[in-house]
């Protein structure tokens, strides 16, 4: 449904209330829990709607105000009302975009170093916490799914879920390879370095998405906590590791409590790949699938982050920009997730 379609938005919506107001409504929690979610998704994009047309109404009625009264002191604030309005116009019009099977869904995203040794290790670790960042500044909900330390520092390889609605719709434009040029902290020389991280993206799916798992083709290991996102770190053995022994995808989880809860989160994210995976292999072209992972190094990145010699975050696809290194770092990213939807869409 057309997020401007606002007639048949609002009928969507009684009609959505109607439902939570029948008996026997929360007998279902899982269906039920779906409607409220829908409905509260519709009834957003009604309020940014308004919200816009506020706006735009308040310019209008400053800018005449200050026709009629040829008052230029009020330049700064019609100038203002104006900024708001098309802020909030530009977030409608890329949420437009969001068209997706999936976009509408929670994400688990997953951050491997690459080539650089310990350089890459501490950029995973920087990556991690950019997009913690960036997920707080949405009211999402961040939960650590499994977590590796580096041998010397940062992180080898982190996967974390993060919650809330359309998180995997703007997620997706991260997925690639993205590399650091900066003077390695780690270097008494004080050289300038590059370093590589993989960050892959799949949305995560309800049970209403069926993929079919042989559980004779699955290898399923149980170990040790050894990170920041196990609850019994080096107690018990409640990590899982499970092997796809077909297509040789491996996911492990170590942050539940439980060895049972573990092996749910990782079916979770296996059930996620292999979709993933299916829907590649039936695509005609693999050119179509943009953004794909690459070899983890040099030449296949999709962003690089330049610290030295010059400051600035470019996207290679589409060829957004910021100089504003250390705002990206602390989870500015809507202004290469919106240029992204829009490439794609394009």
């Amino acid at each position: 449904m057309s997020p401007f379609n606002l007639d048949r938005l609002r009928l969507k919506v009684e009609e959505l209330e109607r439902k939570q107001s029948e008996p026997g409504f929360w007998d279902d929690p899982e269906q039920s829990q779906k409607i409220v979610q829908e409905a509260g998704s519709y009834k957003r994009t009604l309020d940014e709607f308004d919200e816009m047309i506020g706006a735009y109404e308040d310019a209008e009625v400053m800018l005449e105000m200050g026709e009629e009264e040829e008052d230029d002191s009020l330049i700064p604030e019609i100038r203002e009302q104006i900024d708001t309005f098309a802020r909030l116009y530009e977030k409608l019009r890329i949420s437009t975009l969001l068209s997706g099977e999936f976009d509408h869904k929670s994400a688990i995203l997953t951050l491997h170093a690459g080539a650089g040794g310990t350089e890459a290790c501490d950029w995973t670790g920087m990556l991690y916490r950019m997009y913690t960042r960036w997920a707080e500044r949405h009211g999402f909900k961040v939960e650590v799914l499994d977590y590796l330390d580096g041998d010397e520092a940062g992180v080898k390889g982190v996967t974390i879920q993060i919650s809330g609605e359309n998180a995997y719709g703007y997620l997706k434009s991260e997925k690639g390879v993205h590399r650091l040029v900066r003077i390695s902290p780690f270097d008494a020389a004080g050289r300038r370095h590059t370093s590589f991280a993989s960050c892959e993206i799949m949305p995560e799916l309800d049970d209403t998405i069926q993929v079919d798992i042989n559980m004779d083709d699955l290898r399923i290991d149980t170990y040790r906590s050894s990170g920041a996102g196990g609850q019994h770190v080096n107690k018990t053995s409640s990590a899982i590791r499970i092997t796809h022994l077909p297509t040789g995808i491996v996911v492990q989880c170590q942050n539940e409590r439980s060895q049972f809860q573990n092996k749910d989160k990782a079916m979770m994210m296996l059930k996620a790949k292999l979709y993933e995976l299916e829907k590649e292999k039936q695509s005609e072209k693999l050119s179509d699938i943009r953004g794909e992972v690459k070899d983890n190094a040099f030449g296949s990145q999709i962003r690089s982050y330049v610290f030295q010699p010059y400051r600035l975050v470019k996207d290679l696809r589409t060829g957004e920009e910021n100089g504003n290194i250390q705002a990206v770092m602390d989870g500015d990213l809507d202004g290469f997730m919106n240029a992204y939807l829009a490439w794609i869409n394009r």
